[in-house]
């Protein structure tokens, strides 16, 4: 075991000197990971918020209803603001502006709701009533808003005068108007309402960090596994195989080397990625299987080209070919199982999608639910360590 160990301190040395696994498995995937965040980052972080003026030129009852309880009731948050205007030119002159990028702050309004005069005797009636909403040049997302605002209450009204309609054909007496307010005021039998949910998915920054920490990890343990072809190249493998030590003692050598080098890439990712651009990995026991189960996998996956290849070109090109193509299968770089069909489900054959999976489970979840996940890492690096081993003789020969 001794010998395994001094021969994995020199190659450990020798990717030190050269920087090659220091660029591959720590500066190229975090320097991506920095990119990723700053683009999407402002997708995670963002927060609604519209400013809306109404002119109530009407001042009847389903009016007032509109503006102080419909309005009125979204502005508790402090996302909406509504300000009351007199004049319909106050209205029109706001939502015209046009704001501009780093300009200088202007007052101006995302969309203006105009009530005409005669809007309540028109809904207490069965003639057609109509609500204007000029939409302002700014936030296209909150003038839609302020359009979905007017037709919800445009279909309330209608509900309203279907029940005051069924009223009168029932012969119940009263007010019209009377009977169509209180039907408004009726509450939804069914209301949308926020709440706390355990999310089991990961955050844009989360998954872009996760998901190239493990595709530059089988670039990174490749410096390993490929060693015994390395030195057949170099000349030195004759020298090894004379050496008074086991044979095996060279294969565990090199594979602790393709483990420590996958061990710190992950780890200083994970550490980095969470303090410089706040990724969110879940519990560090979950997270910790996780990464282990896939350095497992890797090395066996990679393994598999390092005993069959004949040059140490031919495997590092194999190898590329390999972390390419199940990284892309696998949802590295965007969400393969939101697509849908057989894409989705060909995912599963790459460890890369168990391990986003796995990160996905533990997302409010505890330890126990990365277990499946692990399971099928492990499994692809003993099937896979399994046939490197059948073919690594080949490669001990001089």
């Amino acid at each position: 075991m001794n010998a395994a160990w001094t021969i994995a301190v020199k190659d450990l040395k020798q990717r030190v000197r050269d920087r090659s696994a220091l660029i591959v498995g720590i500066v190229a995937p975090l320097a991506l990971a920095a990119i990723f965040s700053f683009v999407f980052n402002p997708i995670d972080d963002f927060e609604f918020s519209a400013q809306y003026v109404v002119v109530d030129q009407d001042g009847g009852p389903a009016a007032r209803l509109f503006v102080d309880q419909v309005l009125g009731g979204m502005t508790g948050d402090g996302t909406i603001e509504v300000e009351e205007l007199a004049t319909v030119e106050e209205a029109r002159t706001l939502v015209d502006v046009e704001v501009k990028p780093f300009a200088e702050e202007v007052e101006s309004a995302d969309a203006a709701f105009i009530i005409p005069p005669g809007f309540s005797a028109g809904v207490a009636s069965s003639d057609p009533v109509s609500m204007e909403v000029m939409a302002g040049r700014g936030d296209q997302t909150a003038a839609g808003v302020a359009v979905a605002i007017a037709e919800q209450f445009a279909s309330q009204l209608q509900t309203a005068r279907v029940s005051t309609a069924t009223a009168e054909f029932y012969g119940l007496t009263g007010d019209r108007a009377e009977i169509g307010l209180r039907a408004l005021a009726v509450p939804n039998l069914a209301a949308v309402t926020d709440a706390e949910a355990t999310s089991k998915i990961l955050t844009g920054t989360t998954f872009y960090a996760a998901g190239l920490a493990i595709f530059f990890l089988f670039f990174t343990v490749q410096f390993g596994v490929n060693g015994l072809l390395e030195e057949r190249h170099a000349g030195t493998l004759p020298r090894l195989l004379a050496a008074p030590l086991p044979k095996l003692a060279i294969i565990v050598g090199k594979g602790i080397t393709a483990a420590v080098l996958g061990l710190v890439s992950m780890a200083v990712l994970v550490i980095a990625t969470t303090l410089m651009f706040g990724a969110e990995w879940g519990n560090p026991l979950g997270v910790a299987l996780l990464i282990l189960a896939g350095i497992f996998a890797a090395i066996g996956i990679m393994g598999i080209v390092g005993a069959f290849a004949k040059t140490a070109e031919q495997a590092a090109v194999f190898s590329s070919i390999i972390a390419v193509v199940l990284g892309f299968l696998g949802g590295t770089f965007f969400p393969v199982g939101q697509a849908g069909g057989i894409l989705a489900k060909l995912r599963f054959i790459t460890p890369h999608a168990w391990f986003m999976q796995g990160l996905g489970d533990l997302q409010g979840g505890n330890v126990a639910d990365v277990v499946p996940a692990v399971l099928a890492l492990v499994l692809f690096g003993v099937v896979c360590g399994t046939l490197a081993a059948l073919g690594v003789r080949r490669g001990m020969t001089v």
